[in-house]
């Protein structure tokens, strides 16, 4: 498999990728504030890749479940000069974490390759056209209302077949507007606009949206559902991420987004160890 991101191609080897998440936000679930600096944010950044990561996503706007959007002015202010300045000192692809058109393009002209959109190309009309001009990469994210609203009440008929119907779609959308299907990485949205169950169930029907043939990208690090399950404070889920990323890779998440990088790469390595041991009679074979 690969990803074809601007001028970069991403290729899948011994084990799924792991993406490294900088939030220069100051009210994200998690780590917000923490990166608000520019030099601590790049400082963060070059960690990361010295853990281990694979891609990095920058994001300047909160999308944690009651959070108000940012305006562009804002968004751009916070974001861009920290994109341009980890785009000088690594070397892996960078994906910018933005539902607004201009953002991206700026974010792509700084160094970004891969545009994170939320909205999946339903937030701003301009966004399809960003893409496509600029053969970049795009995550398209499967979410129920706005970040705003999402947590209220969602429903679903059968989750796993609803999101699957949603990524059809927006397939179709995205080939309508000459958008590669070799460009595309597709999220479930673990979290967004889903109740506990509908994460469980989603992790564990990963590998229904494999018949699309793109690339899935599972974001589960530190999220409310493992607080559910574990009754554990934010800062306090590193143990209950690794479950949940361990099981995503069993069932075929090919990136995982993930705060905790040197810890989750020990994780998928592992357990794509386990999920690709040899068959016994294959084994025997080659005795």
């Amino acid at each position: 498999m690969e990803l074809h991101a601007g001028d970069r191609v991403i290729r899948w080897r011994e084990h799924p990728l792991v993406m490294g998440i900088l939030n220069v936000t100051p009210d994200s679930f998690f780590d917000g504030g923490r990166f608000i600096d520019p030099q601590v944010a790049v400082a963060h950044a070059v960690q990361m890749v010295e853990e281990g990561a694979d891609l990095l996503d920058i994001g300047a706007e909160s999308t944690r479940p009651g959070s108000n959007p940012v305006d562009e002015a804002e968004e751009r202010r916070r974001l861009i000069p920290v994109v341009a300045a980890v785009a000088k000192v690594v070397a892996i692809p960078i994906s910018v974490d933005t539902s607004k058109a201009a953002v991206a393009q700026a974010a792509i002209d700084a160094g970004a390759v891969i545009v994170n959109d939320v909205t999946a190309l339903r937030g701003d009309p301009a966004m399809p056209d960003v893409i496509a001009r600029n053969r970049s990469g795009v995550v398209l994210m499967h979410m129920q209302g706005t970040p705003r609203t999402m947590q209220q009440a969602p429903g679903y008929r059968n989750v796993v077949e609803d999101v699957s119907a949603f990524f059809e779609e927006r397939l179709r959308c995205a080939a309508d507007k000459l958008i590669s299907r070799s460009r595309i990485i597709l999220d479930p949205g673990i979290g967004f606009g889903k109740l506990l169950l509908d994460n469980l169930d989603l992790l564990a029907g990963l590998r229904t949206f494999s018949q699309f043939d793109c690339p899935v990208l599972v974001g589960v690090s530190r999220k409310a559902f493992l607080g559910k399950l574990t009754d554990r404070p934010v800062d306090d889920r590193v143990w209950g991420t690794a479950a949940a990323v361990a099981l995503a890779v069993e069932h075929g998440a090919r990136i995982l987004r993930v705060h905790d990088v040197q810890a989750m790469r020990d994780v998928v390595k592992v357990a794509t160890a386990i999920a690709r041991r040899p068959h016994a009679s294959l084994r025997e074979q080659h005795a």
